[in-house]
């Protein structure tokens, strides 16, 4: 028969719980985000405060990218799941910014990112200073990509090779193979912006011009574009 635990056991076990729990409440969200070896793809920030729970990061970076000050947070009901979500949210008068990034069971990825952040030199060749995500999801299971959702818009920061593209490209996200594809359309139809990303972070892009008439086709040839059939050209790699 089990003997039930001594008096002392029990002095010992409720305080060692308390300390677990208090820890938990307090964690240093620096040094969760350490573990969780975001700086190796490119997340770096001014300054990270606060507990996992309750959190901020000021001047945070992905890669070129600045997202500015968040609020940050885990999400419990993820981590009884068995996976992570960290919730970000910035505010601001037509700059607010929300999402989650999420990682667990070989699987990592963004959730529900809308708002816009500025491009920040991710497309050298391309004068596109804003993104725009509408409920976008992302999901990487090891070297595939097993869901993506949402929509995205590029804004370019005023004309491109003397295309007018005031309202910039849109278009949905989609899975194409082990990347994931935005196939973001103008306005008017005529231009088309194909981006893949990989799961490494790599992508490619490609902008495809339609219909151009003569007076147009130099400018679009001093952009570094090539006639290919009907279509003008332009093909961009670089790393998010």
């Amino acid at each position: 028969m089990t003997r039930p635990p001594s008096l002392s056991r029990r002095a010992l076990i409720f305080p060692a719980a308390a300390c677990l729990l208090a820890l938990a409440a307090f964690f240093p969200l620096r040094i969760a985000l350490d573990l969780a070896g975001l700086g190796a793809h490119g997340v770096t920030a001014r300054q990270v405060r606060g507990s996992v729970w309750d959190g901020k990061i000021d001047g945070l970076m992905l890669g070129p990218v600045g997202l500015g000050d968040v609020d940050a947070a885990l999400a419990p009901g993820a981590l009884l799941l068995g996976r992570i979500r960290l919730d970000l949210a910035r505010e601001g008068q037509g700059d607010a910014l929300r999402g989650a990034w999420i990682s667990g069971f070989n699987r990592k990825g963004m959730a529900d990112v809308t708002g816009s952040m500025a491009a920040g030199g991710l497309f050298p060749a391309l004068p596109v200073n804003v993104l725009e995500w509408q409920e976008v999801t992302v999901e990487f299971s090891g070297d595939s990509c097993a869901r993506a959702e949402g929509r995205l818009r590029v804004r370019l920061n005023g004309p491109y090779a003397g295309l007018a593209l005031s309202r910039g490209l849109e278009g949905p996200a989609t899975c194409d193979g082990a990347a994931v594809l935005f196939p973001l359309v103008s306005q008017t139809g005529m231009e088309r912006l194909s981006l893949r990303i990989q799961p490494d972070g790599r992508y490619s892009a490609r902008i495809a011009v339609k219909g151009v008439k003569d007076d147009a086709a130099a400018g679009l040839l001093a952009a570094g574009m090539r006639a290919q059939d009907e279509d003008y050209v332009l093909s961009l790699e670089g790393r998010m």
